[in-house]
């Protein structure tokens, strides 16, 4: 009965994950990120691929079920990016356990379409009961949160500020993000490809102002070997720890 959580209808997702939850021999467990964490994740300075997050998910998850005890021989991955590559990582980060990484895993192997049942029905769950930034006009009917939901791209077409985007709620690295931003005419800024993902539309975001083109100094100072000296000031990261979809 398991299949491809996206081939499924959402009462059949809902159907599936209560015998799952009823079954003592089945148990799963799913890792929430939210899109502030991915957006700060992916458009830092220090910025971190989207392959690098999933992948760090899929050792949290692991690490937690060895942690509790649970003798895994055996792990089948739908992959992120090159599955040999992410095969060899995972068998070195968790010598003892023989992986199965592929694309498409979800719809081959029923371990892990119920995988994707669960998260799938967690992340809609989630969805439904985002917390909403406190002060703003904004709507609830995002729909689904997908590109191809026409109610979730109305929303995004309405939810765009001119000077600070969208809300804290979208993920600002999402590609689909870029063109709306243009079409309200937002105040632009800089985009960097990033390389690892391959992917033109995956940029990083910065809103700092562009470094002024200084003139060369004059022969005087370059041969004293004299530098410019100025009082900075300096303000501490701030990090923010985001409580946990898939």
């Amino acid at each position: 009965a398991y299949n491809d959580s996206k081939a499924l209808t959402e009462a059949q997702r809902s159907s599936l994950l209560a015998q799952m939850q009823r079954d003592d021999c089945m148990g799963y467990a799913t890792d929430s990120l939210s899109a502030a964490f991915i957006s700060r994740s992916m458009l830092s300075r220090e910025r971190t691929s989207l392959n690098a997050i999933a992948y760090a998910s899929t050792a949290k998850l692991i690490r937690k079920a060895l942690e509790r005890g649970v003798n895994i021989t055996e792990a089948y991955v739908d992959t992120v990016g090159d599955a040999e590559r992410y095969k060899i990582r995972l068998s070195a980060d968790f010598p003892g356990i023989a992986f199965t990484v592929c694309p498409k895993a979800d719809a081959l192997f029923p371990i892990v379409s119920a995988a994707s049942i669960a998260a799938k029905v967690t992340r809609d769950e989630e969805t439904k009961n985002l917390p909403l930034p406190a002060g703003l006009p904004i709507s609830r009917e995002f729909g689904s949160g997908y590109p191809a939901d026409p109610y979730t791209k109305k929303w995004l077409e309405s939810s765009v500020d001119p000077v600070f985007g969208f809300p804290s709620i979208v993920r600002f690295s999402w590609a689909t993000c870029t063109p709306l931003l243009a079409a309200a005419n937002a105040v632009e800024v800089a985009w960097e490809v990033d390389a690892e993902e391959g992917d033109a539309g995956q940029s990083k975001i910065s809103f700092g102002a562009k470094k002024a083109i200084q003139p060369p100094r004059h022969s005087f100072f370059r041969a004293r070997k004299l530098q410019r000296v100025r009082e900075g000031i300096c303000s501490p990261d701030v990090e923010a720890q985001d409580c946990a979809v898939y």
